[in-house]
């Protein structure tokens, strides 16, 4: 089936956190560091823009392959899980929103059993892709997600969400703040009319700003980087990695343009992460590269070269491991 994109405005949303956290980076140690989120929060840019709305009719899976951007699920009905190709797998229902970190293959699975019919949707009105798969053997129960790209901009830079390496799950149960947003976000897809993808775009941007908060409030260490962003010290590393990924960073070369020493730097870097720089790095340069695979016709020694590899094959080695696939391979896909 054909997938129908369409390029609105992005719809921005700022929020002003009011509260102060107590993160402690390292749990064996003693010193605590408090911070502030207001700030990051009142700079953070999240737009959201929906893409797809896919249907699962009787057990059955649906292949989403590996998206160069990330994706947030929000199931509408059904029960089932979206499965991480070898890394497990998420159990979802009705109202439950899921992260997936770019550049990871994953599929939606419908368990086939029964729940609460909606409406029917319309989302070729809305310049929305509609992704059907019907089990082989009967079976009308359905599990019904609409899926969007996530984009969050700080300061100038509009990749921050690639930091993100893991896939967040909000769990959404009666009296949750965001279960409310699921009524408003089916009267629009049911009827849709004027301004009807723009309200889409701004429910699916305060639900992503709820589970992000919420993350932060319990010290979710999955979101633990955030804290680097607010450290002005490590954001200028963070930022010259984000900004040209294919430049010639090494830890050294990040110390001194921040004025720490190399272990210094790599200590802290790592606490406030969770990984090493040059970890990150790489994770970035192939999300990158995908990126570019994807969306250019750009030769991929070219590529390889952007990506700060010497040559084709040993950019070619790499992409392999880290995604499984051959670059040609990966652009066909």
């Amino acid at each position: 089936m054909t997938h129908s994109y369409a390029d609105p405005r992005a719809f921005t949303s700022r929020i002003r956190a009011q509260d102060v956290f107590d993160v402690s980076f390292r749990p064996e140690c003693a010193t605590r560091y408090i911070m502030s989120f207001d700030q990051l929060f009142d700079e953070l840019a999240i737009s959201t823009d929906p893409f797809a709305l896919c249907e699962l009719r009787g057990t059955c899976d649906l292949g989403l392959g590996r998206d160069t951007q990330t994706t947030l699920h929000y199931i509408l009905s059904g029960n089932g899980e979206i499965d991480l190709n070898g890394r497990g797998s998420l159990k979802v229902s009705q109202g439950s929103l899921v992260l997936i970190p770019a550049m990871q293959t994953h599929a939606l699975r419908n368990f086939g059993s029964q729940s609460e019919r909606i409406p029917e949707c319309k989302p070729a009105a809305l310049n929305i892709a509609q992704l059907v798969k019907h089990a082989d053997e009967g079976g009308d129960t359905q599990l019904i997600a609409l899926c969007a790209h996530v984009h969050v901009g700080l300061r100038g830079l509009n990749d921050v969400i690639d930091l993100i390496r893991e896939p967040l799950v909000e769990t959404v149960t009666e009296g949750n703040t965001i279960l409310p947003a699921l009524t408003s976000l089916l009267a629009e897809l049911t009827h849709p009319g004027l301004g009807s993808r723009a309200m889409i775009r701004a429910i699916l941007t305060q639900c992503m700003i709820d589970m992000l908060r919420k993350r932060l409030t319990t010290q979710d260490k999955s979101l633990r980087w955030m804290a680097a962003l607010t450290d002005p010290t490590l954001w200028n590393a963070l930022r010259a990695m984000l900004d040209d990924p294919g430049a010639n960073h090494s830890v050294d070369t990040l110390a001194d343009l921040v004025g720490m020493s190399r272990s210094a730097f790599a200590l802290r870097f790592s606490e406030a992460y969770g990984s090493g720089p040059m970890e990150l790095l790489r994770d970035l340069r192939m999300r990158q590269a995908g990126h570019l695979l994807r969306t250019t016709d750009l030769p991929i020694k070219r590529i390889a070269h952007l990506m700060g590899f010497a040559s084709r094959s040993a950019f070619s080695r790499r992409f392999e491991t880290s995604t499984g696939q051959s670059p040609s391979t990966f652009r066909k896909e």
